[in-house]
This record gives C-alpha cells, structure tokens and sequence, in this order.
C-alpha cells in the first residue's frame, strides 16, 4: 500500500472510531448517567396525609440508592390535579416524579367533567408503592355526645340528624371522598362533605372539633388513634388490618345494608410520558428493593400500608382495572365534584 492510500486507510479507521465514540456517548450513554442532579417527587397533596407520608419514607431510601437528592415537593389541589397536572407536563427527563393516588389515577377520570390530564397517556407508571385501608374515625367529642361506639351506631344517629354532620375529606376525588359517598349511598344517610388540601389539615380540623367525621387513610390516621385524639370504629377494606386487627371492617360491623362494602386506596410512582425506558426501570428496581428492606417494610406495615413494588408493566395494568372499578363506584354513589 503507497503511503497515500495508507494515510486514507487510517483517517477512515479514526472517522469510523470516533463515530463509535460519539454514538456510545450518546443518548444511551447519557441515560446511564441519570441522575445528576435533584430528582423532585411531587405529592399533589398537603404535607401530612399518607401521600406525602410515603414519599418522604422513600425518598431518602432513593437518594441512598442513586447519589443524588430526592426532594418532596406539595402541589395541592384539586383533589390531585393540580400537582398530577404539573408533572404531565414535566420534562419527561426523569428529573420529576409524582406520587400517584387512587384519585389521580383512577377516581378523578370518572367524577371530574374535565380534567387537565390523561392519567393513563401523559404518565409512565413505575412502581405501585402501597396499599392502605381507609378508616372510619370520628371526633371524640362528637362520637361522646351522640353515643357512638360503633358503625351501627353512626349510621343510626346520621339518620335521624340529615345534613347535621361535616364529613372532613383530603380533597373532591380521592379515596377518601369516595369512600364516605359510598358509605352514604349504601346507607341512605346525608353528611356534609368539606373537602380540604389533604389529610392533614383535615386532621387538624377533625381533632379540633369543627369537623365530626372522616374516612381518612389509615398511615396518616394510626397515630392520631393510638394517642386517643380520634375514635376509629372500622376499616373500609375487604378484611382486617394487621396493622389494627381488633378493628372490625365497615361491611363486618355495618350489617345488611353495608354488606360488600370496600373502598381501599393506593399509592404509587409515576413519570411523565416519555422518561427513559432504563430510568423508569432502575427506579422501579431500586423502590422494591427499599420497600422489601426490613427497615422500611416494617415502619410501612406497622402504619397499616402494604408495601408492593410491582413492575412497571404490572402497575399499567392495575392502573386499567381500579379505574374500571372507581368508575362504577362513582356512577353507584352519584358522586359529583363539589
């Protein structure tokens, strides 16, 4: 070979490694690279209530995992749709994550006339963080006065007092919302639904005495019942807590006309539409790890949540069947937004 065409041979050679390079570097490359900075989880609702309960539990767990800091950011309002709605329109980079609810990705679709997102094509599910049961708790005070000691008792004293009592909510759209519209329709009492932020400073009104009632989750409720500032009579679930085995279910307690009574909540993950496919992955694998740690698992269950941890593929296809279920609860209720 003249030394012409040797010197061609070897430029070649050169341009076709450095477009190797270049493509080794590109966009799979950088995807490795995630993250590189803050990672923000928005809870679409008020600090204080099982949403941001369970992210603030994880995120520390997350930023352990990846070096990087994951940061709880509240957006509330709306029932979820608010912060659900910022995060649709996130940057699908992985840099923005929601803490998704059975409101925001299941309920909101049905009693909402308009929403400002599509649940299912503007998000990437991850993970199905936890299960929880709701829980019928009541002021102590009122629950004193009326002489209310268990659902029967409730259901008896709502129905001779329509329109008297205020049923406290974290907000149109959620379980916990849902919950009580069911238990009303089934029961054929009124009370006045107050939607509020989130749980927490639905709590705060309930302990304090201007609320009477509320089917709050139960990991933001427990302490609250433990320390004798709210009185539980039942849990909305299909079956009893371990996490409070004494504490009958709503259908147990309720007699007929409550029997197949079940309105439970969920908590999950969820990226903008669009986030790397790795990304998505790894956090999905890092949060079942965090979730089946001893540590986490057993802080989690002793609240009353049931740690999950699902594939991405597996929550998509939880995500379709709660929303079918919530659909034919809200229409059942008559539920409308406030």
């Amino acid at each position: 070979m003249n030394p012409q065409r040797r010197h061609l041979a070897a430029a070649a050679l050169a341009a076709t490694l450095g477009t190797l390079a270049g493509l080794a570097s590109g966009p799979a490359g950088a995807q490795t690279a995630w993250p590189s900075k803050p990672v923000r989880i928005v809870v679409p609702f008020a600090a204080g209530g099982t949403t941001d309960i369970l992210a603030r539990a994880l995120a520390p767990e997350l930023q352990k995992a990846f070096g990087q800091p994951f940061v709880v950011d509240n957006k509330p309002g709306s029932g979820g749709n608010t912060g659900a709605a910022d995060v649709a329109k996130s940057a699908p980079d992985g840099y923005t994550l929601l803490m998704g609810t059975v409101g925001t990705h299941a309920i909101n679709a049905a009693l909402y006339p308009k929403m400002p997102f599509d649940h299912v094509k503007d998000f990437a599910p991850v993970t199905l963080v936890a299960g929880v049961p709701n829980v019928l708790v009541l002021n102590p005070a009122f629950a004193q006065k009326y002489g209310i000691h268990t659902v029967a008792d409730f259901t008896r004293v709502a129905k001779a007092n329509p329109g008297k009592f205020n049923m406290a909510s974290s907000g149109n759209g959620t379980s916990i919302h849902l919950a009580g519209e069911l238990f009303k329709s089934m029961t054929g009492t009124f009370v006045v639904h107050v939607p509020y932020r989130g749980s927490g400073p639905a709590l705060i009104d309930l302990m304090g005495g201007s609320m009477d009632l509320m089917f709050d989750n139960l990991p933001s409720a427990m302490p609250h019942i433990k320390s004798g500032k709210l009185k539980a009579l039942a849990v909305t679930s299909g079956s009893r807590s371990a996490a409070l085995p004494e504490l009958p279910t709503v259908e147990e307690a309720g007699g007929k006309e409550l029997k197949g009574y079940e309105a439970s909540s969920w908590f999950g993950l969820v990226a903008p539409a669009g986030t790397p496919a790795d990304v998505v992955s790894r956090l999905q694998q890092e949060t079942a790890k965090a979730l089946n740690s001893p540590a986490l698992k057993e802080r989690l269950q002793a609240q009353g949540a049931i740690p999950s941890g699902n594939t991405p593929a597996e929550f998509a296809k939880f995500i379709a069947a709660e929303t079918a279920k919530w659909a034919k609860v809200v229409k059942a209720s008559g539920a409308k937004v406030d």
